[in-house]
């Protein structure tokens, strides 16, 4: 099988992509990473009800579960907390 020729730039890789071709000959995949996020921990808090029901009004809002919207909040943070203090 001949080698598909690679796209001549970024946005004809993603329209080839897009369009559903195969694009797995078009990557170098010996310099792929796979970035894990660990081991997952269970937290648990106490939080006021009112806070809470804050919550559900957005989540309901935009159509997420409780703890996926908590979870990107807090990813969010962390990353903004570690922009700062570089």
């Amino acid at each position: 099988m001949a080698k598909k020729k690679l796209a001549k730039s970024t946005s004809e890789f993603d329209r080839r992509f897009d369009a559903g071709e195969d694009i797995h000959d078009l990557i170098d995949m010996s310099k792929a990473k796979i970035t894990g996020h660990g081991k997952k921990v269970r937290l648990t808090l106490d939080i006021a009800e009112s806070l809470v029901n804050e919550i559900d009004d957005i989540r309901q809002r935009i159509g997420v579960d409780r703890g996926a919207l908590i979870k990107v909040w807090l990813h969010e943070r962390v990353k903004q907390e570690k922009t700062v203090s570089k």
